[in-house]
């Protein structure tokens, strides 16, 4: 049973019927208020959308903050195990959002930070129909090499991460795209020199523009 997901809304414009879903999913400590702070640089080039940034479904490890899932034990098979079960709550919080706006997948684009992108991927390449694309922020790619055989959408991806980041390796980003080249999804990337593990005006501007390619 997934658990029910919440968490703050931003738009559309006042007088706007939404024509298109963001959602935000934050890092590992944080919340949805971490990252609906974006909502407005990008609602002045897309009015209609709105933002949603739910809140992780878990508290924290560290003991502040929420989480998709728990980083104390990092094998790959434990995180595996971890992101699909926040994968199960994600899906059903976005679909349901999806039916509350009457919005279609291809009016969805998901946006992920950190442990967020680690998520974005983790659910948008798996989902039955693909949303209009996935924007990922210093995150990695979960299990790369069971993406082949278990992709069922190929939204355009893009990454960008900070060449100085000491929390997720910038190195995380070209294997991230090697293994998503290899399960043919389009996948642009953009390294950010001396940005650690954040996002930058440039990252702004460069999300915000594909946004706009992608949702119109």
């Amino acid at each position: 049973m997934p658990r029910e997901l919440n968490g703050p809304e931003h738009g559309p414009q006042e007088g706007k019927t939404p024509d298109s879903l963001v959602l935000l999913l934050h890092g590992w400590g944080a919340d949805g208020n971490d990252l609906i702070g974006l909502a407005p640089h990008f609602a002045g080039i897309q009015p209609g959308s709105v933002f949603l940034a739910p809140n992780g479904p878990e508290p924290c490890d560290a003991g502040f903050g929420l989480q998709w899932f728990g980083l104390e034990d990092r094998t790959p098979a434990v995180m595996r195990a971890g992101a699909d079960v926040a994968a199960g709550d994600i899906n059903a919080y976005l679909d349901a959002q999806m039916k509350r706006f009457g919005l279609k997948p291809g009016r969805v684009a998901i946006l992920g930070f950190s442990q967020g992108t680690m998520m974005a991927l983790h659910v948008a390449l798996r989902r039955d129909k693909p949303v209009a694309g996935v924007l990922g922020f210093s995150g990695m790619l979960l299990d790369g090499e069971a993406l082949e055989d278990e992709i069922r959408s190929r939204p355009p991806v893009v990454l960008i991460h900070g060449e100085d980041d000491p929390v997720v390796s910038h190195a995380a980003m070209p294997h991230a795209a090697e293994a998503l080249r290899d399960a043919k999804v389009t996948v642009e990337t953009h390294s950010r020199p001396g940005l650690g593990h954040g996002i930058d005006p440039e990252g702004v501007a460069l999300g915000a523009e594909f946004l706009t390619r992608i949702l119109g």
